[in-house]
């Protein structure tokens, strides 16, 4: 399965380059935790402060079963603490939502 997802950025060029720092060198501890829930590739790609990022997962993976090892896995835990710092919520999200889920409107 492919997913797509959106999120902003807090718009500040500092903080965006901050985040994007962050993201060069992820700890092995998190890219297990993306690897062990089924996500096999995953791409963050940014325009401005909106984020857009592209999941692959195999057929085990579900949204449930990652927040589910996500919400028991502390250096998961810890690294969306340090990243709110830099995020901030698309409009219409619900209290503590990062990520959205994007709707495919088009495919060739």
């Amino acid at each position: 399965m492919k997913y797509c997802l959106a999120l902003d950025l807090k718009n500040d060029d500092r903080l965006i380059a901050e985040y994007e720092s962050y993201h060069r060198k992820l700890s092995p501890e998190i890219l297990d935790s993306i690897r062990n829930s089924g996500i096999t590739a995953m791409e963050i790609y940014r325009v401005s402060n909106r984020l857009f990022m592209i999941m692959e997962t195999n057929e085990n993976f579900s949204f449930d079963k990652k927040n589910e090892m996500d919400n028991h896995n502390p250096k998961v835990q810890e690294w969306e603490n340090l990243m709110w710092k830099y995020q901030q919520a698309l409009p219409g999200a619900k209290p503590g939502e990062k990520w959205k889920l994007m709707n495919k409107i088009f495919e060739l």
